[in-house]
């Protein structure tokens, strides 16, 4: 698909080619959308927060989108785009766009339109126009994302929009569960708060963690007025030493500290199920049963994995010997639906004294990558998604255990681990392959399930424990004018969807001469509900150029330009952005972040 050399071209599959040379009339579908947004405004002089909301019926370019009970076309037929379709996340006036497609069942692209099922091409997204975000998440039932520095919103099926939520904490990362939202200060702090607008609100006898007298919020911020807890760690930290990254599965969270130690998190009862979160013992926070004591005390509680307390789960019931009562008898009177569940974070035991450079989190599994470039693995493996190799057939694995990526290559060819993207039961590693050959090459190796092509090896099988080289994106070279050679294009971004699929940014932007104007986005795995954003339900086994709807390959940008808020106040002039993909539930977007200012 790809070649490289003196010039570099993509040359996309017949399919994709079809789908964009032939033209048929669809019916064009436009209402008048309300355009909708809460936002808020601030400066650094300003005293007050101030929230309003802005409404118009002015249409912009937006793909008229297709519920998914329209009828598909026969492959006799072809299909005609409309004129107005602009897809490159940038409008005729430079305006910044935000582009999604996929699944809109819970209103996550447009919350405005609850009629709309599905997109199918890539759409301008309302609520994200004119606006660059510092990062970005996804959920089933809600999103979260950080506009400026110490601010980020969610946008949930209730709320319709996405509304302020979180001020002047400075936050640099965020990731959201099913019911939490976590954030990352600058500062190294980790909060937590509900996902839900409902329990956000602070109740007027609760202390907020981080509002003391002494703190001063109240001379230029307020009292805070959301509900959250901060996260502290069970064991010290070193002198300077705070919290840089972390990541989330499911039901755990994982920490790393700029000391390169890695601590894990559990989000409910059910965090270590697969043993993902690395050890067993955990104390917990209780309130006292004593009526009108506000004091708390804590209790110790152990964890254990599924496959330690119940081994014949998965057997016959004449085979069974015990059966599994829950996580410990002892957790019956604590409430997990709370964000003070548990309040600390909890350094895991095996890899003390063993500096990570990168955690990353599937639903149900962890990984770090040592600074030697070295993976450690763990939790469940009943798809293979730890890499272990097919001798390990353990459905869980509740120690940090070495994924070997050298397996079938020769004794001289080495590689190493640049960088890990994990989702759902799909893991992607980055590895550097170096050998004989003076040339080193980066390859891009799965493992996991892939059931509906997600391996990206053009393969469809339901169990990989041997990591696999990505088709189409590893070992590719390109000619750099600086060294008059071959050097490695680089994959840039891997986002991994929990539902089955994975979109990939290609460096293709940084050794390109004159007139190359961005980087290229790679789809493959499952497209039941057109998260590939190819216009058809055919899911992809191994990685394919995204094409716009109007025609040309879909291009990543980045450029400096005046960033506004919603209200399309003018928040800074000259910023620069560029577009970064990321994978949700059955839908995927492609949004401005900001990277200097």
């Amino acid at each position: 698909m790809l070649k490289t050399a003196a010039s570099r071209y993509f040359r996309p599959n017949k399919s994709c080619l079809r789908a964009l040379h032939t033209r048929h009339a669809i019916h064009q579908v436009r209402s008048d959308w309300a355009r909708s947004a809460v936002f808020a405004s601030a400066t650094a002089s300003a005293t007050a927060i101030l929230v309003w909301c802005v409404s118009n019926n002015v249409i912009h370019n937006d793909v008229a989108a297709i519920p998914s009970s329209s009828p598909q076309l026969s492959p006799g037929e072809t299909e005609v785009l409309d004129s107005n379709i602009n897809s490159t996340g940038v409008d005729e006036n430079g305006s910044l766009q935000g582009v999604a497609w996929g699944s809109n069942k819970s209103h996550i692209i447009n919350p405005t339109e609850p009629k709309v099922d599905v997109v199918q091409y890539p759409t301008n997204v309302n609520w994200l126009e004119n606006v660059a975000l510092r990062d970005l998440a996804l959920h089933d039932q809600h999103a979260c994302m950080r506009r400026r520095p110490g601010k980020f919103s969610t946008s949930e099926l209730e709320a319709r929009r996405p509304k302020p939520t979180l001020l002047g904490k400075d936050i640099v990362k965020i990731q959201v569960t099913e019911s939490r939202v976590y954030a990352l200060s600058a500062s190294g702090k980790i909060y937590v708060l509900a996902a839900n607008e409902e329990q956000q609100k602070l109740k007027v006898s609760s202390q907020h963690p981080g509002s003391s007298w002494w703190s001063f919020d109240w001379l230029w911020r307020g009292r805070p007025n959301i509900d959250l807890v901060e996260l502290f760690p069970r064991e010290k930290l070193g002198w300077r030493e705070h919290f840089t990254n972390i990541t989330a599965g499911r039901d755990h969270v994982l920490a790393l500290t700029s000391a390169g130690r890695a601590f894990s998190h559990p989000v409910n009862k059910n965090a270590n199920s697969h043993g993902q979160l690395g050890l067993r013992n955990v104390d917990l926070p209780v309130a006292s049963s004593s009526p009108g004591d506000a004091s708390s005390g804590r209790v110790a509680v152990e964890l254990s994995p599924v496959a330690v307390t119940d081994p014949y789960a998965k057997a016959s019931r004449y085979s069974r010997v015990r059966v599994y009562n829950g996580p410990a008898e002892n957790l019956d009177t604590i409430d997990d639906k709370t964000i003070r569940f548990c309040d600390s974070l909890f350094e895991i035991p095996a890899l003390k004294g063993v500096k990570v450079s990168h955690i990353a989190a599937g639903s149900r599994s962890s990984y770090v990558n040592t600074d030697a470039g070295r993976v450690l693995g763990w939790g469940a493996n009943e798809f293979g998604q730890l890499g272990l190799g097919n001798g390990i057939t353990l459905d869980a694995v509740t120690i940090p255990t070495e994924v070997i990526l050298t397996r079938n290559l020769a004794l001289d060819v080495k590689r190493k681990c640049l960088g890990i993207s994990a989702g759902g039961d799909l893991t992607f590693f980055v590895a550097e392959r170096t050998g004989s050959d003076p040339s080193y090459y980066i390859d891009v190796l799965s493992c996991g399930n892939g059931q509906w092509g997600g391996l990206g090896a053009n393969l469809y099988t339901t169990s990989q424990a041997n990591p696999v080289r990505v088709k189409n994106v590893s070992g590719l070279l390109e000619y750099d004018e600086k060294t008059q050679g071959l050097a490695p294009i680089v994959p840039e971004a891997i986002s991994v969807s929990p539902t089955g699929h994975a979109l990939l940014t290609l460096d293709t932007l940084s050794r390109a001469g004159p007139g190359f104007t961005g980087r290229d986005l790679l789809v493959w795995g499952l497209n039941y509900d057109f998260q590939l954003g190819t216009g058809k339900r055919k899911s992809l086994p191994a990685p394919a150029v995204l094409n716009r709807p109007e025609g040309g390959r879909f291009l990543l940008a980045r450029k400096t330009t005046a960033v506004k808020d919603m209200a399309g106040n003018v928040w800074r002039k000259k910023v620069g952005v560029e577009q970064c993909a990321i994978a949700g539930y059955g839908n995927s977007f492609v949004y401005w972040r900001i990277i200097r200012s």
